[in-house]
């Protein structure tokens, strides 16, 4: 019998009802075999006595026995399989951390190695092997191990989740698309994923060559901040030889200057001590003969030997003459001077390279109409603005200033970059510079970095302020007729230039930006006429 029940397959003592080993294994009138218990439920909840398997009705239900030989088959297959099961238990390894387990495992709890999608368990090696060998099992569809099978379930319609869809980008069951989803784009899970597996890779992709484009990006920012270092120093070096030049000429020319008066002092002085000794000379020889004759008895000699020795004496008055000491005063002052003289040319030279370098970053800047006063005046291209005396009737916008004179431009910049040139010619009274966008706007307004403001300001025709806090008075040699606004946004920094005379009026340095910064313009009261001059966005002359 053991021989033979070896060559058996599991499918031979399965039950079609329970799909298990059978149990007190009773057999219908037309052949096929069922549990005792299995049967006779099924026989009790259905109205018709009729077979499982082959359909066949009995008119009336039939006795059944015990079959004594297939039941004695059946408990010695059960027994084979559950010491087959204990000799592979212990060779399989208990589930670990991580790791799925059995879900029929009672005990320890083995590693399954599959799940099965219909019976939505999952199964050790041992409890895997009706689902491979028993054909009614065979058609279920096992996958690697997972757990949470019950999420693989449509909470709604308790049915499995075989269907994606593309609308609602969702799983969803076989009632779900005669239901919610009826005229949706419903796929099979397989196509749904293949459709997302290739878009999350187009995505990953398309991201991996965004950031490959932005280190290229970045190595060449880095090349041509090189470049500019290199350039940097380089000027910077030839400019600094240039000025240490000009010292070391200044101090040698100063040395010279100090030393030539020296020497002619020096010289002045050599030739009147030298005319005096000689004369000193002179009169010794005259007071030997002198004391030679005073000698003599002979009175008549004496006298006519003085005479003549008188009229041989030196007869230059020295009295009147004199060597003063050279004057230094000053010398040093006006070296000084030339040198500044030197070093305002060379500052210039520099100025000028420095403003044809940030008219490189020039754009175009309009004003925005949403923004100005109701007493300003704009010109039809939006280039040009003055102030009014007539309030126009706009509606009170958040983005319009409502008491202050002021308007922004259209654009903002929130990175690189920027450069524009206002005309502020014939103007008594004007504010510039650039504003971030969250400023206030409404009521009165004080221009200040704290409050969102970069900017400068003239007065009273002549007195210019930069406008930091505390505010800083502006010394200027001339009055700007053009300004020029530059902006790095990066690096904090915001300039003022005098374009005609290629000279800077003033930096705000350190600044932290974090918003849109808007270019800012005020053409300031019009004071009955006297200062009626617009201001003038003008366009940037890169060969100046």
């Amino acid at each position: 019998m053991s021989a033979a029940s070896c060559l058996l397959t599991e499918d031979q003592f399965m039950c079609s009802i329970c799909l298990d080993v059978f149990t007190d294994p009773v057999s219908t009138p037309c052949g096929h075999n069922f549990c005792k218990t299995c049967i006779t439920q099924h026989w009790d909840v259905n109205v018709l006595c009729q077979c499982p398997n082959c359909k066949e009705v009995f008119n009336t239900r039939p006795e059944l026995q015990v079959n004594t030989f297939i039941s004695e088959m059946a408990a010695q297959f059960r027994q084979s399989a559950q010491q087959k099961a204990s000799s592979s238990s212990s060779e399989q390894q208990a589930a670990k951390s991580g790791e799925v387990p059995c879900d029929v495992c009672t005990g320890t709890k083995l590693k399954a190695l599959k799940s099965c999608l219909v019976c939505l368990d999952s199964y050790c090696e041992t409890h895997l092997e009706p689902h491979l060998t028993m054909s009614g099992l065979k058609r279920h569809q096992l996958i690697d191990p997972v757990e949470n099978l019950e999420g693989r379930m449509c909470t709604k319609h308790d049915k499995l989740l075989e269907l994606f869809c593309k609308t609602d980008q969702m799983c969803v069951c076989m009632l779900c698309t005669i239901s919610d989803h009826k005229t949706h784009d419903v796929v099979p899970l397989k196509e749904g994923y293949e459709g997302k597996k290739a878009e999350l890779e187009a995505e990953i992709q398309q991201m991996i060559q965004k950031r490959r484009l932005k280190i290229q990006e970045m190595k060449h920012s880095v090349e041509l901040s090189k470049k500019d270092a290199d350039r940097e120093i380089a000027d910077g070096v030839q400019v600094f030889s240039a000025l240490k030049e000009s010292v070391e000429k200044s101090q040698a020319e100063l040395i010279d200057t100090i030393k030539g008066k020296r020497r002619k002092t020096e010289k002045q002085a050599e030739g009147f001590i030298k005319e005096l000794e000689q004369e000193i000379s002179e009169l010794k020889k005259r007071s030997t003969e002198v004391e030679r004759l005073l000698l003599s008895e002979d009175h008549l000699h004496l006298l006519q030997g003085f005479s003549s020795l008188n009229t041989a004496l030196p007869t230059k008055n020295w009295t009147e003459v004199s060597v003063r000491p050279s004057t230094y005063e000053g010398t040093v002052v006006r070296a000084v001077n030339q040198l500044e003289e030197t070093l305002s040319k060379q500052m210039k030279k520099l100025f000028e390279v420095e403003l044809k370098r940030v008219q490189q970053s020039a754009v175009d800047v309009t004003l925005d109409p949403d923004t100005a006063h109701t007493k300003l005046i704009l010109c039809d291209d939006g280039k040009q603005v003055k102030r009014g005396d007539v309030r126009k009737n706009l509606p009170d916008n958040p983005e319009r200033f409502d008491t202050c004179p002021n308007v922004l431009a259209k654009k903002s910049f929130s990175s690189g970059r920027f450069y524009y040139e206002v005309q502020v010619k014939g103007k008594i009274e004007w504010d510039l510079g650039v504003a971030r966008e969250s400023i206030n706007r409404k009521g009165a307004i004080t221009l200040s970095p704290q409050n969102g403001y970069w900017t400068i300001w003239l007065r009273n025709t002549k007195e210019y302020k930069a406008l930091a806090d505390p505010r800083v008075c502006v010394s200027l040699k001339s009055q700007p007729e053009k300004v020029g606004v530059f902006v790095d946004y990066e690096e904090g920094l915001v300039s003022f230039y005098d374009v005609d005379a290629a000279a800077l009026i003033y930096s705000f340095t350190g600044c932290c930006f974090t918003e849109k910064l808007y270019p800012y313009f005020s053409p300031s009261l019009n004071y009955g006429g006297k200062n009626s001059a617009p201001l003038i966005i003008s366009p940037v002359n890169h060969s100046e």
